[in-house]
């Protein structure tokens, strides 16, 4: 990319759109075609007016109707940087964002809807999301549901400027959306302790539910509306808890090389094990099993409980997960 055509791109959106398309192709994370389709219809600056970074210890909000040059141009590169973005913070608590634009094509692939699914998203966010959705599905087969009238409100705003008109609901996530059930897909952007059953009876059996979990991605296979059960993706995901839902303990990590506690498949595995495995048992557990990656591991729903469990729901490797709701 020459000087000329670098600083373009930070100033045209739809130049700085188009690059983000080809690097997410180029990257080999947009590989399906109906989805390369929706990223390129799909602009992300128009669902990102703004967004904050941390800046000496606060937050700095940049802005696409900034009147400096520089600050519009700092905006704009941040919103087609592979990177998550801070659309939501309240007395300095993150509230909302923006997903990673490659995290949101692995996880559309691995939702693997076909023609006429029916989708409930869970976190509406910016609305960016549901309006790749409504690019792939049609706005009739796409709701989003959201905690915070706020962001409901926000995102109905951004989706309608591009025409867009997805159900877009004001509740508690972890209730679902009964009112526009069954679907043949439930896909969550916000960090679980556990699946709300409610999500199993709203979802039409042979259906997926796709969810972060510990600081990976459960793809479950509904058998019915009281038997769910399956693995998780090798991918790595980090994302804002679903509020409502108590949050996932850390635990204590004591007789845990300090190493080891940033290595990012223990902590997955010490997270998915808390109140089940003491820090040193489960490090002594992954040692002895190689190591174990994410997809060695599964969860099962059922309503006597939720397990989370390596290699084998029926192996010696299974625990508890989470904690019951209150």
């Amino acid at each position: 990319m020459g000087a000329h055509e670098a600083r373009t791109h930070l100033v045209d959106p739809e130049v700085a759109h188009a690059a983000q398309v080809r690097e997410l192709v180029a990257a080999g994370v947009l590989h399906d075609p109906a989805w390369r389709a929706a990223f390129a219809a799909v602009p992300r600056h128009v669902f990102v007016p703004f967004f904050w970074t941390g800046r000496g210890g606060g937050h700095e909000r940049l802005w696409g109707e900034d009147p400096d040059p520089a600050r519009r141009a700092r905006w704009l590169r941040g919103v087609y940087t592979d990177q998550p973005l801070a659309t939501r913070v309240r007395d300095g608590e993150l509230l909302s964002s923006s997903s990673q634009p490659s995290l949101m094509a692995k996880m559309l692939q691995a939702l693997d809807v076909r023609d006429g699914d029916d989708v409930l998203e869970i976190g509406a966010g910016t609305g960016y999301n549901a309006a790749l959705l409504c690019h792939r599905l049609g706005d009739e087969h796409v709701t989003t549901v959201d905690l915070d009238e706020e962001i409901t409100e926000s995102a109905r705003t951004h989706l309608a400027a591009l025409g867009l008109h997805p159900a877009v609901v004001t509740g508690d996530g972890a209730r679902g959306c009964p009112a526009r059930a069954p679907y043949d897909r439930i896909l969550a952007t916000c960090t679980l302790p556990r699946i709300p059953p409610a999500w199993l009876a709203q979802c039409r059996p042979g259906g997926r539910i796709l969810a972060p979990l510990s600081t990976g991605l459960i793809a479950l296979e509904v058998r019915d509306a009281e038997l769910a059960e399956g693995r998780f993706l090798h991918t790595p995901a980090y994302f804002v808890p679903l509020r409502g839902a108590a949050a996932v303990p850390s635990g204590p990590a004591g007789g845990v090389p300090y190493e080891l506690l940033e290595n990012d498949r223990f902590q997955f595995m010490l997270l998915l094990t808390t109140g089940a495995l003491h820090p040193r048992e489960a490090l002594d557990l992954w040692r002895r099993e190689d190591r174990p990656g994410r997809e060695r591991f599964g969860v099962t729903v059922t309503p006597g409980g939720q397990w989370s469990w390596l290699d084998d729901p029926q192996g010696p490797y299974v625990w508890p997960l989470g904690e019951e709701e209150g």
